[in-house]
């Protein structure tokens, strides 16, 4: 049975939404993911200011 990712603290900067949510582990990483049409970029960081960082610093390839 697959694990209900359950996301808070969410906030968008451009096109990139940042949720936190607790891993299989209970870790708490911080998602980025792209909200741009046929972009599919998303990453978990460890840290909130380096997933801020990388939204602020994500440039879409799709235009």
């Amino acid at each position: 049975m697959p694990a209900h990712n359950h996301f808070h603290s969410v906030m968008q900067i451009g096109p990139v939404q940042i949720g936190t949510h607790r891993d299989r582990r209970g870790r708490t990483k911080h998602a980025a993911v792209c909200t741009a049409d046929r972009c599919g970029w998303s990453s978990d960081y460890s840290s909130q200011s380096a997933a801020q960082l990388a939204a602020r610093t994500h440039r879409c390839k799709v235009r």
